[in-house]
């Protein structure tokens, strides 16, 4: 028995922000960062409000103790709403304010709205928040129905002035939640069409978005592709690429959708067992030659020139859109990265991502693959 529901409602369009004057007469507790708060994004939320309070102490990998001081701000405040705009950081960092202030405060609130201004997380459609114990050095994935989001708006003019390197940050994280959703042992023929679907669209818009950020279509389209994404994972959880990525993120601290572009074709190698001219993993290899043929001019049924091709795709995108192979043409020495090694190996096989993971994964796997990396 399969239990696939799509709770959020999605407002799409050039006047989505609208929908706000829903909210107007509420009390609306505003989950931010610096940048948005600065920049006059924010304002165009705040034109439909009239009792509102900005937070906006927000910042990557968001320790516990700025969702403390937001939790603290809501209670002072009497916030009746949540809209959370920004990243998946404003996000997360909202979904968390909202499921620890209920649990140890008490604080209810009538309605969740997300706003996303990158087209990578998805968080806008999912119940995931990822939480950074910095101390640690873990990343958390937290996954509760109960965060989420009520309402998703997506208004293509808040991504239209994200910069190259971000937009092709956020928009190889949308590859690899498909990817990860198409091969998971949670996958089901709703979330396979979404990936199906999306993988075209990243591969047909993602590299257009990155070298002309005014080409509204391209924006447009990895929008709602980064939606669909969310939907797709949202259902199916991911795998362990994400698994790794939470844990040598956490440590390293290279951007989400830099360590993942960096992981996927090592991961799609390791997850299907190539090498030596073959596949040993045949049903995943299947699964990975399908969504190669979603955007190869070359089909094919044979598992491991499918796997092969999927790969080299990904390789001559990443090449396109300037972003690194490796973890030292990203800047780290193989010293700096084997530190953690072990740390990083730990951390990735208890990711609840892993979980899903078409292939068990053990330590041994996970070192093949930071070494791989670097």
């Amino acid at each position: 028995m399969e239990n696939i529901q799509f709770s959020t409602q999605i407002i799409v369009g050039e006047d989505a922000l609208q929908s706000l004057e829903n909210v107007k007469e509420k009390r609306v507790f505003i989950v931010t960062d610096p940048f948005m708060a600065e920049n006059g994004m924010v304002e165009q939320v705040t034109t439909y409000l009239n009792q509102y309070h900005v937070f906006s102490d927000i910042v990557p990998d968001l320790p516990l103790d700025k969702i403390v001081s937001g939790i603290k701000e809501m209670e002072s405040f009497q916030s009746e709403v949540i809209v959370a705009i920004g990243g998946g950081s404003a996000i997360d960092a909202a979904k968390a304010m909202k499921y620890f202030g209920q649990k140890t405060m008490d604080l209810l609130t009538e309605q969740f709205i997300a706003i996303p201004t990158t087209s990578g997380t998805g968080s806008e459609v999912t119940n995931f928040s990822v939480i950074t114990i910095s101390e640690l050095g873990l990343k958390i994935p937290l996954v509760t129905d109960k965060i989420q989001p009520d309402v998703a708006i997506l208004d293509t003019g808040l991504v239209m002035s994200v910069p190259p390197k971000i937009t092709a940050d956020t928009g190889i994280d949308v590859l690899t939640h498909v990817i990860e959703s198409y091969v998971s042992t949670e996958a089901n023929g709703v979330a396979d069409a979404l990936c199906e679907k999306v993988v075209a669209l990243v591969f047909e818009y993602l590299e257009r978005a990155y070298k002309n950020g005014q080409d509204k279509e391209a924006r447009e389209q990895m929008h709602l592709a980064s939606c669909m994404a969310g939907m797709a994972f949202n259902s199916t959880s991911l795998g362990l690429n994400h698994g790794i990525a939470h844990a040598a993120g956490a440590r390293l601290h290279v951007p989400h959708g830099r360590i993942n572009g960096i992981l996927l074709p090592e991961v799609i190698a390791y997850n299907s067992g190539l090498g030596n001219g073959q596949v040993t993993e045949v049903e995943v290899a299947e699964r990975y030659a399908a969504l190669a043929n979603c955007i190869s001019n070359t089909q094919t049924k044979n598992p491991r020139l499918g796997v092969q091709n999927l790969i080299r795709l990904i390789k001559q995108l990443r090449e396109k859109l300037d972003m690194p192979a490796t973890l030292s043409e990203y800047g780290l020495s193989s010293k700096e990265v084997l530190s953690h090694e072990e740390a990083i190996a730990t951390s990735a096989l208890a990711d609840g991502c892993t979980r899903t993971n078409p292939r068990q994964a053990d330590e041994k796997g996970v070192r093949a693959i930071l070494k791989a990396i670097l």
